[in-house]
Parts: C-alpha cells; structure tokens; sequence
C-alpha cells in the first residue's frame, strides 16, 4: 500500500485516507489502485457540491451572466478563483493532467466498484469569505500579492516537486511556514476543514470507506478523529463587522465636513483649489489604472468622471460603472465564456478574453479610485 495512506479504525470500520496533490499524475494512479484494491463502500472527497458541478459541468462558464455578476458584487470572488484555477491549469498543462483530475478519478472508481460517493468538503463560499474575514487589512494585501505573484510568476515548479508535496515531512514544514506567514488564514482554510472533512468522513456510511483529500489535510484531520464538530456552525458566512460599514462613510464624511469648512470659512478661489484636490486625482488614479488593462475610452472617461462621485457614496463603486459601461460596450459572447479555460492561464489571456476583461476593469477602477480617493483626503486637507 502507498506510503502516502493512513488507514484508520474508527467505531468498527476502517478509513483508508489518501493524501494527494491535486496536479499529480501518480496520485491519480493511486486513487485508481488504492479504490480498485480495497473496493470500499464508500468513497468521500474533498469536494463540495459547488466545486463538483464546476468540474463536471462543462458549459458551466456559458450561463455567467456579467451584468448579474458586476451587480451581485462577486466579480472579486470570481476573478480571484479564476486566477487560482488558472494557476492550478498552468501546472496542470505542464505535466499533463488536469487539476484536480485524482478527485474525478475517485468519483469515476467510486461507480466501477459499486461505491457510494460522498462530498465531504464545506461549501467553497463559506470558506472563502470566512477566509477573508479572519485576515487583517495587510494580511489581505500578502494574500493578493502573493495569489498575483504565483500567477504571474516565473519559478519553475517540476513534478518532483509536486510529488515532494505528499511527503509528510515536507506537509508539515510547508503548513507550518504558511500558518506563521498569514496566521489568520490557516485556522479558516486549513484547520476548520480539516474538523469538517474528518467530522464529515467518520460519519459516512460504510464499514471500509476511502477519503482521498489534499495531503496537507491528512496530519490535522487524524487529530479530530472522533471528535464532535459542528459543522453547521463551521458553514455559516460571518456577517459583516458594524466597524467595516462605518468605515466605508469615513472618507465620504471627512470630505463633506472638509467642503463644508472650505466653503464657509475661506474664500471661493480657496474652496475651488479643494474641489480640484478632490476631484483630479480621483479621476487620474481611476482612469490611468483602467488604461492598464485597455479598457475601452468610453470606459476610461466613464471612470474619470464616476470616480470623485461615487468615493462619496459607499453604496456604488467606480468599478461598477466602470464594469457595467465596459460590458455594455463589449458585449462579451457565449464563445468568449466558452474560452475562458484557455485564456485564464495567462495575464494577456485575462486582458483578451471580452468575459475577464470586464472583470479586470472593474477591479482596476475600484483600485484607482481607492487610491484616489487617499491622496485627495491628503491633498484636501493640507490646504485646510
């Protein structure tokens, strides 16, 4: 038996717990084996039911609706997976399988032997937003950094590498490094699903069950063997901190009281300079940083004229109009969706592609109105 399964005895049955990566050959080939040798009752993987539609669901990328997407607010949440498939796909190109394709060979084993299939992961979305809600304002900024970095990055990642990943020597260095890099992030992605994956797996039906899970969740799930997990606590989305809101009125407040000041208490050339500060770099910030991912002109003055307005109404962003006025102007296509798995692999692809274009266009002019936004605070109230 591979050296990278745990088999554990729980209540009168036995748990065979396979430790993958999920952009490695081998680990498909031991799936495969490890499910045909032991023809188990149950097979669980680390998928949820969202996921497991995203892998199985061909035409999924045909019903994206932009505007919908744009107006729902989860063009980060898309834009972000977009980008972390895109790189799993980059590896997986590279040594020739699909990621994620040692999940799909359990779930094709799993109906060859008879066995009964079970999802054992939480809802993506659950993890992602309870994710970012533990991570503080400049863990985020890392996180971003380093999810760009990895994308955009040239390091050249080997298969030998890939398989070292399995090894649990190397899982338990690798988890540690990331827990003191980002410590808030590991106990959302790493240790509540593995509570949840385990708490889901030992409570299977079946006496022989087979998990097959990302190795770096094998070590922490043999922990929470036996415990009792809520899991229904660990899928609820933390609601937005009453801090957070207020927040987002801070800027627009301080500008009002600050045009407010200028207009009353200085002369009309004075409060004219403070309009100027307010608005030209709002507008230059948003508008040069649309330029960088070519969106259309209309778009481009669209953000520099949107951006100093709505900086002061946290209930809409300069990316949403910006977003909304470059998919009115490209129109995006049920083929461009359809090759949105080609063009996520590459920054020039994203820029390409009509569908992620509009995504990168929203993303660039919140970002450049965020910022100029800043330096117009700063620029206004120098000149109080």
């Amino acid at each position: 038996m591979s050296d990278n399964v745990t088999v554990l005895e729980y209540q009168g049955r036995e748990i065979h717990l396979l430790g993958t990566a999920h952009v490695s050959r081998a680990s498909v080939d031991e799936v495969v084996a490890l499910i045909e040798k032991v023809q188990p009752d149950t097979v669980c993987v680390e998928l949820d039911a969202t996921r497991y539609e995203a892998m199985t669901d061909e035409d999924r990328w045909k019903k994206l609706n932009i505007f919908q997407v744009i107006r729902d607010g989860k063009v980060l949440f898309l834009l972000s997976s977009l980008v972390l498939t895109g790189y799993q796909r980059k590896l997986g190109e590279q040594f020739g399988v699909e990621p994620g394709a040692e999940l799909m060979a359990a779930v094709s084993s799993a109906e060859k032997v008879g066995a009964e299939l079970v999802l054992a992961d939480r809802n993506i979305q659950a993890t992602l937003k309870r994710s970012w809600a533990a991570l503080s304002f400049f863990n985020k900024v890392n996180m971003v950094g380093a999810m760009m970095g990895g994308f955009f990055g040239s390091e050249e990642i080997t298969e030998e590498k890939i398989e070292q990943l399995k090894d649990r020597d190397t899982i338990s260095e690798v988890m540690g490094e990331f827990a003191n890099a980002i410590p808030g992030l590991h106990t959302p992605l790493i240790d509540e699903r593995d509570r949840y994956l385990m708490s889901h797996i030992q409570e299977a039906p079946g006496k022989t069950i087979v998990a097959v899970v990302g190795a770096g969740h094998v070590e922490g799930m043999q922990r929470y063997l036996g415990a009792t997990v809520d899991r229904e606590k660990l899928s609820k989305i933390p609601p937005t901190p009453r801090s957070t809101k207020l927040l987002k009125w801070v800027i627009p407040a301080l500008m009002m009281s600050a045009f407010y000041y200028g207009y009353t208490k200085h002369s009309g050339e004075d409060f004219t300079q403070m309009i100027y500060a307010w608005v030209l770099p709002n507008s230059v910030m948003a508008a040069l940083c649309t330029l960088v991912v070519r969106a259309r002109f209309l778009t481009v003055l669209t953000a520099f004229v949107a951006s100093p307005i709505t900086s002061l109404n946290p209930t809409i962003g300069a990316g949403m109009v910006a977003g909304l006025m470059e998919a009115w102007l490209l129109k995006p296509t049920v083929e461009d969706c359809e090759l949105i798995n080609r063009d996520m692999t590459s920054f020039t692809g994203l820029r390409r592609n009509r569908f992620t274009r509009v995504l990168l266009v929203f993303v660039a002019a919140t970002m450049g109105s965020a910022m100029g936004a800043w330096i117009g605070v700063s620029w206004v109230a120098w000149l109080l």
